[in-house]
């Protein structure tokens, strides 16, 4: 099993999980992240540390976001790597919780 970042994670972009991740399985979109499948150990760390709430075991994806499953290994495979905790958007807390924004997903 891997991990998979869902919606939440638009527009909020919060990096806490990246600073925590052992095997650096973190891609940066321009207002999303995303995991590799492939190089998620599945160690769990990063899922407590995500502010918004956005990070889920592939297995526990809430129902209506498994697209994100395959959002995550494509978009992996096209951005780059981010290693290092950068900072959120200014307006990441009003995001934070907003139901409906795919639509504003920047790929």
């Amino acid at each position: 099993m891997t991990f998979v970042v869902t919606e939440n994670c638009i527009k909020c972009k919060y990096q806490d999980c990246v600073e925590v991740c052992p095997v650096d399985c973190f891609y940066e979109g321009p207002n999303f992240l995303v995991i590799h499948p492939d190089e998620c150990i599945d160690c769990a760390l990063c899922e407590p540390e995500c502010p918004a709430n956005a990070i889920f075991s592939e297995d526990e994806v809430p129902k209506g976001q498994e697209e994100f499953i395959k959002l995550n290994a494509d978009l992996a495979q096209v951005w780059p790597n981010i290693t290092e905790k950068g900072d959120a958007p200014a307006d990441a807390k009003e995001w934070d919780g907003v139901p409906g924004k795919m639509k504003y997903l920047e790929k």
